[in-house]
């Protein structure tokens, strides 16, 4: 069956995707064995009845669509569909005319470039003036995106991205950051049933310099940048395309975390540690922003006088299951002081070790968890390791699901009024540099003293 006609493949999907695959070219060239919906913390039970129940669409019974795909002749599928430029950017390019502010907004959210809150309309005049934010030529490439599921590739230039940083309410220089944002190429959210969770970490001088709030309240709805360079990475991932409805966005419940994605920068000052991107090799006196995904996020109960910091971490992260080992931790510069004057950890790493040992689950609560289970188990029958030797242990035996500290991140955001933390499961989806997209030094100086963080958000020395 193989040689003329290549492998014989059997793709399936659920019901409730058969739109996405009508609309991309592969579905055009391959067929399609439908189950019903949904997949994601169903019982197996119930999976393997999808499995010999019939498809929805087709009326045959799933088991033996898949057969016949397998070992019947089909027609030969046709190589080489190529991804579609997206249509979102051709009208991104394009110039609207004149009119008034109340028809403009109707028609930004008419054509759905609106994550759902009103906008500042990007006129000429207000771009070009975001362009001073920054030396890099407006026709530069910032970022090249693939959307799997409707096969597009989005690519966004300098202009592009100082009309989205308009559109957010962003102030000039502000633009940096959002082009760094922006280079990474990921988007806030990703295609999912389930709901992401996003961050933006901005480390380094500017971070002042502009009014990043890293202290008290740093991540309450209090302060113009925090607040419009978080909503700037929702509108950017929002135009390339990975918010539409049915189409990229499949989430049951959503998030409200994506309106501006916990924007936040870390309290050098006050931490005892190193921060986050000197830790990723930048110097200190670099700026650069990183990016977190993930599902989970716990806040701690703070009960400092009951149980240590770490007991009640120990507690927190047996309760998320982990996938890869991820684990971020966002802790108030209290608890960073208690855990390395008390408690002798001198750095973040040694810190991170010291989780990865002692968290412990039973190998059964490990497996059971859908996430874990869909992603990790086919590594486990792959032979990869940690997971294939845990995939034969008995269900009590206890594994250290955070096995590898370098994926336990730790960052350090907060006004010092309470020794509290917050667990996550966010991954580390890359650091970047902020100081390529700035403007002349001249122009940079010009600003300090006009951006300097409101002192009811600063992170105080005292």
């Amino acid at each position: 069956m193989e040689g003329k006609y290549g492998v014989p493949v059997a793709p399936i999907s659920t019901i409730e995707y058969k739109k996405v695959v009508d609309m991309n070219p592969i579905g055009k060239v391959l067929q399609f064995v439908y189950t019903p919906h949904p997949v994601v913390g169903v019982a197996q039970d119930t999976l393997y009845d999808y499995i010999s129940g019939d498809d929805p669409h087709s009326g045959k019974p799933v088991n033996i669509g898949i057969m016949d795909l397998l070992t019947k002749m089909v027609n030969p599928i046709k190589a080489g569909a190529k991804p579609n430029s997206s249509a979102r950017q051709e009208d991104c390019n394009n110039l609207i005319g004149p009119d008034t502010e109340e028809n403009l907004q109707a028609l930004f959210y008419k054509k759905g470039w609106t994550e759902g809150l009103p906008i500042i309309v990007p006129t000429e005049e207000r771009v070009r003036k975001m362009l001073e934010g920054t030396n890099v030529n407006p026709d530069e490439l910032v970022a090249e995106v693939f959307l799997e599921d409707t096969n597009e590739v989005v690519k966004s230039t300098v202009a592009n991205i100082a009309t989205i940083a308009v559109m957010a309410g962003a102030e000039t220089e502000y633009l940096p950051v959002i082009l760094a944002i922006a280079s990474m190429a990921e988007p806030s959210l990703r295609p999912s049933t389930t709901p992401f969770g996003s961050m933006v970490l901005v480390n380094g001088p500017i971070a002042e310099k502009i009014g990043i709030n890293s202290g008290l309240a740093a991540f309450s709805a209090v302060n113009k940048a925090n607040a419009v360079i978080g909503r700037a990475w929702t509108l950017i991932s929002h135009c390339w395309g990975f918010s539409q409805y049915k189409k990229t966005l499949w989430s049951s419940l959503g998030n409200n975390f994506t309106y501006n994605n916990m924007c936040v920068a870390e309290n050098e000052k006050r931490s005892c540690w190193q921060p986050f991107h000197v830790q990723n090799g930048y110097k200190k006196e670099d700026n650069a922003v990183s990016l977190f995904r993930g599902w989970t996020l716990i806040n701690s109960s703070g009960a400092p006088s009951n149980r240590s910091v770490t007991e009640e971490m120990n507690i927190l992260y047996e309760a998320i299951p982990s996938v890869y080992s991820n684990a971020t931790i966002i802790m108030d510069p209290l608890v960073a002081k208690e855990l390395k004057d008390k408690q002798g950890f001198k750095t973040k790493e040694e810190f991170s070790i010291h989780l990865s040992n002692s968290i412990k689950i039973e190998a059964g609560k490990f497996w059971a968890a859908d996430t874990v289970q869909m992603l990790l188990g086919s590594e486990a029958e792959r032979g990869v390791e940690p997971y294939s030797t845990w995939s034969r242990l008995n269900n009590e035996e206890l594994i250290n699901q955070y096995h590898d500290p370098k994926q336990i991140r730790i960052i350090v955001v907060g006004g010092e009024t309470s020794p509290l933390f917050i667990a996550t499961d966010y991954r580390h989806l890359g650091t970047a540099s902020i100081d390529k997209w700035l403007p002349t030094q001249n122009e940079t100086d010009c600003i300090e003293g006009l951006c300097g963080l409101p002192d009811k958000f600063n992170s105080y020395d005292d």
